[in-house]
């Protein structure tokens, strides 16, 4: 299926693990497509694939990437230097969390590549990478990340299916169907009149320093992720020894929960303006292609929306191809912009202050 050559680099090695679930073949009379999936588009989109791939934009830019990288190293070592050089008065302080806070949310965004193996051709180096950057630069499980990301992309916006809209409806109410469903069995758990209110003292600024501090810690205990929590604990080791030797308690303690704030709100905006306005409702089971647009929008591109949003302006182009290094969606782009014309598609795309007032 659309989904599984979506998600797998190396396609010998899975099938080997599928050959033991295979209980027989499809009759020759039975139809190969289900009757909620448009055939035509299944069949456009696999002829795209098959033109991206011969077009090499699956291929990475390793320069690319090692330069990524090397911004978020200095970037963070530069948070350190400036408390060392500059003291830790009121200006160094600011200054430095700024640059701690851009260092851990462009390490968020490589580690997102590293997840969706993209950054290297062979499976393994990504994997070893992606502990790196996710469980030792920012100090969250890289498997953690990967069990609840796989299903996001899986079905996006699908409610009890997408972890990432889990919040409904006890926090906020989302998408225009569940909001009448929970005003007819007169359901309500929070004031959600007045949630485009709260949700600005909520989500953004918290979700990191509180839910996601918690639940990877909980997953990567719970399901034994022994590597992962290792390579965690040399994050909080580092953290708190060298910030630790410049900063008192109260200072430090501060310093780490601010600057958990400051790179929640840009996670949070970045990453909702793209699902959060879109279709949310149950699963239709829908083709790939249709469950991809109906969740997804882009925004326009820019060089500092490319940097800001880590690429994730071409949102679309990364749910129809998550392996798909991100330096090349916009290459494959104006493909996909066709291919959504010819099937009457709506394909999406926004300024970027407008995608951010389209959440609230």
């Amino acid at each position: 299926q659309d989904a599984f050559v979506a998600f797998h680099v190396d396609k010998v090695l899975v099938s080997k693990y599928l050959k033991s679930l295979q209980i027989g073949e499809l009759a020759p009379d039975q139809p190969s497509i289900e009757p909620t999936k448009n055939k035509m588009l299944v069949k456009d989109f696999r002829e795209l694939r098959a033109t991206v791939e011969k077009m090499g934009l699956l291929e990475p830019n390793q320069l690319f990437f090692f330069l990524h990288l090397a911004h978020i190293l200095l970037l963070d070592t530069a948070a350190w230097l400036i408390l060392f050089y500059f003291g830790t008065s009121l200006m160094p302080f600011i200054v430095s969390l700024v640059v701690l806070t851009i260092s851990q949310v462009q390490a968020s965004w490589l580690q997102h590549d590293l997840g969706h193996l993209s950054v290297f051709r062979k499976t393994k180096w990504n994997h070893l990478l992606h502990k790196f950057v996710m469980c030792h630069l920012i100090g969250a499980s890289a498997k953690w990340w990967t069990l609840l990301h796989s299903r996001h992309h899986a079905k996006p916006n699908c409610f009890r299916k997408d972890p990432d809209i889990d919040m409904h409806p006890f926090l906020f109410t989302l998408g225009k169907k569940f909001s009448v469903e929970l005003g007819i069995k007169k359901k309500k758990y929070m004031p959600y009149n007045h949630q485009h209110k709260y949700f600005f003292i909520t989500l953004p600024p918290l979700l990191f320093p509180t839910y996601f501090h918690c639940h990877t810690f909980y997953i990567a205990y719970t399901k034994r992720y022994w590597a992962d929590l290792a390579w965690m604990l040399t994050f909080y080791i580092r953290f708190f020894f060298t910030y630790g030797s410049l900063l008192e308690v109260k200072s430090l303690l501060a310093y780490y929960f601010i600057f958990r704030m400051l790179e929640s709100s840009w996670f949070v905006w970045v990453s909702q303006m793209n699902h959060i306005p879109m279709d949310i409702y149950y699963d239709n089971n829908l083709d790939w292609v249709s469950t991809q647009l109906q969740a997804t929008c882009n925004v326009e591109q820019s060089p500092f929306n490319d940097w800001f949003t880590g690429h994730l302006n071409f949102q679309i182009e990364h749910h129809l191809f998550p392996t798909m290094p991100r330096h090349n969606y916009w290459k494959v782009a104006p493909l996909v912009k066709s291919l959504c014309a010819k099937h009457g598609l709506e394909y999406q795309c926004k300024p970027l202050l407008t995608a951010f007032a389209d959440i609230v």
